[in-house]
C-alpha cells in the first residue's frame, strides 16, 4: 500500500530527485553488516589491510573461503592447509591440494601481493549492467583498476559502462591515492596513517611574563654609544635584548633593532646563550675600537662587545676565561709555593755579579807543588735545569757556586719546579692567542697579535699599526 500510496501522489504531484530502488555503498554496508562482501561488490583480497582511524591497522582474511573450499568438494585437511596456506602467503596462487581450475572462483578486486591473478575492470562493468535494469537509481559501486592502468584504459571503461546502460560509473585505480583505507600490502611501520596525520613536532616558545626584571647597560665602542636592555626570566636567564643607538629610523639604529629582536626570538625558543656567543663573537667591521669597559676594553665591532658583554654577564666563568682582569678587583692570594715573574726577577738581580765572584774563587792563584791525584779533584755537574750539584766534595768554592745558581731561582726553597710553573702559567695565557686572528692581506699568512693590531711574521707586514 505505501508503494502504491507513492506513485499515485507522485504522479499527480511530480517526482524530484527520487528512486525507487538503489544500491548503496557496498563496501562500507558490508564492514557494518559484517559481511566480507555484498555480492554486486567483489572482495578486494582474500587477504587485506584495513588502516585504522585512530591509528593502527586490522589484518583482514575473508572468512567465506572455507565454505566456498567445502562446497569445492574438499575435505576439512584440504581445507585447513588451503587456509593456513592463504594465511601465510595472502594468496591462493601457488597452493598445492587447490585445484588449478578452481583458481577463478576466488578472484578478487586487486592483485594479491605475492600473485598475479585479479577480476578485469570489464567484468565489473558486466555485473553491473546485468543488476542496472532491476535498479531505478544508479548502482554506488567502484570500479577496481590495477596500477598500471593507462589513461586510454579508463577512458574506456567509461565508454563501456554507458555503452551498457549504467547510470553512474565510480573508477579508483590502485595506488592512486597516498593513503587507501584497504589495501593488500601491509605497511612496514603498520601505522602508516597514524604516522601520516600526526603532525610534526613544533618548536615551543617560552614566553617572559608581563611583568620581568631587566638589565640596562651603558657602552661605548669608537666613541659610538649605546644601550642594552635585557629582559630576564623568573630564574635570571635572559630571554629577550633591546638595541638601542643613534636616532630613530637611522640605518644603525633599525640594524640593531633586528639584531635584537633576532636574538630575543633565539633565545626564547631554547637556543643557548653560549652558543649565540660564540657564533657572533670577533665579528670584525667597523665601528671598532677602544670602549668605556675595564673589562671590554677593545671591540673588533659593535656585535662583538654586545656578546662579548652577554658572556660576561650571563654565563658562569665566561669572564675569567676570555677578558682581561682590568675590573679593579683585588688578586688572588697565591699559593706559598707559586713563583710570579716579578719574584724571578728580584731573586736574579744580582745572580751575574755573584756567579762571576764565585767564579774568582775557583781560580787557583799559584800552581801546587804536587799533582792533585785525580780522587781528590772536585768533580762538579750542575745539570740543564739548575737541579743539586753532583760532586764527591761537598765543600769549597765549586759547590758554593753551584748552590748560588740552584739558590737564586729556587729561593733557597727548594721549589725549582714553580719556576716551571710559572712557565706553564704563561703558555696556557697564550696559547690561544692567536686563534681569531686573521689572514695577511699580502701573503696570506696567519698573523699574531701585536698590541691592539695584528702582524705577519712571514712577510712584515702590520695589519693597521706601525
Amino acid at each position: 500500500d505505501a508503494w502504491d500510496l507513492a506513485l499515485d501522489a507522485g504522479t499527480r504531484l511530480g517526482y524530484r530527485n527520487a528512486q525507487v530502488s538503489v544500491i548503496a555503498p557496498t563496501g562500507t554496508i558490508g564492514f557494518m553488516m559484517d559481511c566480507d562482501t555484498t555480492g554486486i561488490e567483489p572482495d578486494i583480497a582474500l587477504v587485506k589491510y584495513k588502516l585504522l582511524a585512530g591509528g593502527g591497522m586490522l589484518k583482514l582474511v575473508n572468512r567465506t573461503l572455507p565454505m566456498a573450499l567445502e562446497r569445492l568438494g574438499y575435505d576439512a585437511q584440504e581445507i585447513k592447509l588451503i587456509t593456513d596456506y592463504v594465511d601465510e602467503r595472502e594468496t591462493i596462487e601457488g597452493c598445492k591440494p587447490l585445484n588449478q581450475d578452481h583458481l577463478p572462483v576466488f578472484d578478487c578486486a586487486f592483485k594479491p601481493k605475492n600473485g598475479k591473478r585479479h577480476i578485469h575492470y570489464m567484468a565489473h562493468l558486466k555485473m553491473m549492467a546485468a543488476v542496472q535494469p532491476f535498479i531505478s537509481g544508479a548502482i554506488s559501486k567502484t570500479i577496481n583498476m590495477p596500477k598500471e592502468s593507462t589513461a586510454e584504459e579508463i577512458q574506456t571503461a567509461y565508454m563501456e559502462g554507458w555503452k551498457l546502460g549504467l547510470k553512474a560509473v565510480a573508477i579508483y585505480r590502485d595506488g592512486s591515492k597516498r593513503l587507501q583505507p584497504v589495501s593488500t600490502e601491509k605497511h612496514k611501520d603498520g601505522s602508516a596513517k597514524a604516522k601520516a596525520e600526526t603532525p610534526a613536532a613544533r618548536p615551543f616558545r617560552r614566553r617572559l611574563p608581563d611583568t620581568r626584571n631587566s638589565v640596562t647597560h651603558k657602552f661605548s665602542v669608537a666613541g659610538h654609544e649605546g644601550y642594552l636592555t635585557v629582559g630576564l626570566y623568573e630564574d635570571g636567564q635572559p630571554g629577550e635584548l633591546f638595541i638601542t643607538m643613534a636616532k630613530e629610523g637611522s640605518t644603525v639604529g633599525g640594524l640593531m633593532d633586528v639584531i635584537g629582536t633576532c636574538t630575543s626570538m633565539a633565545l626564547q625558543y631554547g637556543v643557548p646563550l653560549i652558543t649565540l656567543v660564540d657564533k657572533f663573537r670577533h665579528a670584525r667591521f667597523e665601528p671598532a675600537g677602544m670602549t668605556a669597559n675595564r673589562e671590554i676594553p677593545f671591540a673588533k665591532s659593535i656585535i662583538d662587545y654586545i656578546f662579548c658583554w652577554l658572556g660576561c654577564r650571563f654565563i658562569p666563568g665566561y669572564a675569567e676565561n676570555n677578558t682581561p682582569n682590568r675590573g679593579g678587583t683585588a688578586p688572588a692570594p697565591k699559593a706559598d709555593n707559586t713563583t710570579t715573574a716579578r719574584d724571578l726577577v728580584e731573586k736574579t738581580k744580582d745572580l751575574a755579579k755573584k756567579i762571576a765572584e764565585a767564579r774568582a774563587e775557583t781560580q787557583p792563584r799559584e800552581k801546587p807543588e804536587k799533582p792533585v791525584r785525580k780522587s781528590q779533584t772536585p768533580i762538579v755537574r750542575i745539570d740543564a735545569q739548575l737541579g743539586e750539584p753532583d760532586s764527591e766534595t761537598t765543600d769549597g768554592p765549586a759547590h758554593r757556586l753551584a748552590a748560588l745558581m740552584t739558590s737564586a731561582v729556587s729561593g733557597g726553597s727548594g721549589a725549582l719546579e714553580s719556576a716551571m710553573e710559572v712557565m706553564h702559567q704563561f703558555n696556557a695565557q697564550f696559547l690561544h692567542f692567536g686563534d681569531d686572528a686573521p689572514a695577511c692581506d699580502i701573503c696570506g699568512s696567519i698573523t699574531v697579535r701585536n698590541g691592539t693590531c695584528y702582524k705577519c711574521f712571514n712577510c712584515g707586514n702590520s695589519m693597521g699599526c706601525s
